[in-house]
């Protein structure tokens, strides 16, 4: 299986950076991975649109056409990224905006939106400071917006959410239970 982990966290003493290692030493070598790290990879989040840049002309934009290979080359993807302010870290929700892009990503038949990158799965391994519960029942985002509204809007299924909530206050006990969490979901791809 083609495994595209697309990685936004800007810290390489992160635990979202230790949840990347762990998860790419645990995939078999019998898939083929690829790492996409937006903050290392210096990539550009603003979307511009101008007399020369119009929306429309996104899904071909030759500053996005390496993204968009390695979207169509994937059978998965797996997203790792911290949630702050209630969503994505802005260099993800710029990918996302870039490189998603109708006419690649999706169309429209009539009024109802078109996948145009179906059979493809998703996972999405998130951190939070706030406390699950608190997470859970009052706030909107923690990551769904990208399983709801974008990657099955786009074709995508996915079939993994995994969250470490309460990060701040967790000890070395709970942070490597998560971590074999993650370990036995990369053995099982």
């Amino acid at each position: 299986m083609n495994i595209l982990i697309i990685y936004a966290h800007p810290n390489a003493e992160s635990f979202n950076y230790t949840i990347l290692n762990t998860l790419k030493n645990s995939i078999s070598s019998q898939n083929n991975t690829k790492i996409l790290d937006l903050n290392k990879e210096n990539f550009d989040p603003v979307l511009r649109f101008d007399k020369e840049n119009k929306r429309r002309d996104l899904k071909d934009d030759p500053a996005t056409l390496e993204l968009r290979s390695q979207l169509t080359w994937a059978d998965h993807l797996i997203f790792i990224f911290p949630i702050w302010w209630g969503g994505m870290p802005a260099i993800l929700k710029g990918y996302i905006d870039r490189v998603f892009a109708k006419g690649f990503a999706y169309e429209y038949k009539g009024t109802l939106p078109v996948g145009l990158l179906p059979g493809k799965t998703a996972a999405i391994i998130t951190t939070h400071d706030t406390p699950g519960f608190y997470a859970n029942f009052f706030q909107q985002d923690y990551g769904k917006v990208l399983k709801k509204q974008v990657l099955k809007m786009c074709g995508i299924k996915t079939n993994t959410f995994i969250v470490f909530p309460f990060t701040r206050n967790s000890n070395q006990q709970k942070r490597n239970t998560f971590l074999s969490k993650i370990s036995a979901y990369a053995n099982n791809l």
